[in-house]
């Protein structure tokens, strides 16, 4: 199986399966053609970032049950879309990034740097 890699070319890490993420919902931030957002980054979500989303259209709050999805609360992991993670950050509203689960695609979109400014799984 040829995995898909994360920013620093290594095997991408799993974001989350409690609640259950990723464009394939496969808890990784994997993307392939059909994946018009690039639901790349994966990150930790806080309320701030609940409401910017909510603000710009994507309600990631309210359950939504016929899809297994069981609403996001502060704290919680999820794969977003590199271009939205990249607005919240101009609105200085981004959320924390796990940078070992974020796809190395997002390179594309956000700088290697500004990434690790802002991840929370760095030693």
């Amino acid at each position: 199986m040829n995995r898909q890699k994360n920013v620093y070319g290594e095997d991408l890490e799993l974001c989350s399966t409690r609640p259950l993420t990723g464009y394939k919902r496969t808890g990784n931030c994997e993307t392939e053609a059909q994946d018009i957002g690039a639901h790349t980054v994966c990150v930790q979500v806080t309320r701030q970032c609940l409401d910017f989303s909510r603000s710009r259209g994507n309600d990631l709050v309210t359950p939504i049950p016929e899809f297994d999805f069981p609403g996001l609360q502060p704290g919680d992991r999820w794969c977003v879309c590199a271009e939205r993670w990249k607005e919240a950050l101009e609105a200085d509203c981004a959320p924390k990034v796990v940078i070992r689960a974020t796809h190395e695609r997002v390179i594309d979109t956000v700088s290697m740097e500004t990434l690790r400014r802002h991840a929370i799984d760095l030693s």
